[in-house]
């Protein structure tokens, strides 16, 4: 996106807010984002992602239809790429924030994982543990992480949306803390899989790949993937793009095991981690 295009952009934002009689503050706070931040957007200082706008009109309440005819002008930025050395400066915990707000205008999430626990199904433990991994962070940051992360998990219970997971076995056994933080969350798993809007799979190691696991993603209803890299979080709402990572995913829920059998599985591996 030119600079050209950014300032207009920030510029619209600002005068749909204004035409709704809504103040900066207002929808800062609705958008998960600091007034500051969201005054940089609208004066063409800071480059929006697709996540900022989608959760600024979003916050000012526009129509479906003027949404969508609003975020043509940005179809340039349809994918955006953000470095996770830039989301460790603003703060795990505001990154979380956001990925909160994200998922509550969710109603159908689909998410593959062959790196960790996905982060809705991480034990207190587990969490833990991973964020006292490199990079590490400072006592304050981990602890306001730690509960940015755990306070997302509530929408677990929110039984109007649907969540629907698919890990690969060996996530499962991947040494994120002690044995017994690994069993614990082996617990967690099959309780969680218990709820009546929540859908767990498990893609067992002698299974035949039906694809290449390169990469762990989370498809928002049909509108939206986030894909994590080793070195960025990719946010893409190119309608091909979506298709494929939803194709994707049928493939891998495809060759998982689920209900009980994912239960038996995962208990199993959590008999070898206590013993």
């Amino acid at each position: 996106m030119s600079e050209e295009q950014q300032h207009g952009l920030g510029t619209a934002l600002r005068a749909l807010r204004i035409a709704a009689d809504k103040t900066a503050e207002a929808i800062a706070r609705r958008a998960s984002m600091s007034p500051a931040k969201l005054s940089k957007i609208e004066n063409g200082r800071v480059l929006p992602t697709v996540q900022d706008v989608e959760l600024i009109l979003t916050a000012i309440g526009v129509s479906e239809a003027a949404k969508a005819e609003f975020l043509a002008q940005a179809r340039s930025a349809a994918t955006e790429a953000t470095a996770w050395r830039e989301l460790r400066r603003m703060g795990h915990w505001k990154h979380q924030q956001a990925i909160r707000a994200i998922e509550a205008q969710t109603g159908t999430l689909k998410l593959f994982q062959g790196q960790l626990i996905p982060g809705l199904l991480q034990s207190a433990e587990y969490v833990s543990a991973l964020f006292a991994m490199k990079p590490e962070l400072t006592d304050e940051a981990k602890a306001k992480s730690i509960a940015a992360r755990l306070e997302r998990q509530t929408a677990l219970y929110d039984t109007r949306r649907s969540f629907h997971f698919v890990i690969c076995e060996h996530v499962l056994r991947w040494r994120i803390g002690a044995p017994a933080i690994m069993g614990t969350q082996m617990d967690r798993l099959v309780s969680l899989s218990r709820l009546p809007n929540v859908t767990i799979g498990v893609v067992p190691l002698d299974r035949q790949m039906p694809n290449f696991p390169m990469t762990c993603f989370s498809a928002h209803d049909d509108r939206l993937v986030i894909v994590e890299t080793f070195h960025s979080e990719i946010t893409t709402r190119d309608p091909k793009d979506v298709q494929v990572y939803l194709s994707t995913f049928a493939q891998f829920d495809a060759v998982a095991v689920h209900g009980n059998e994912m239960r038996t599985m995962v208990e199993g591996i959590r008999d070898e981690f206590f013993r």
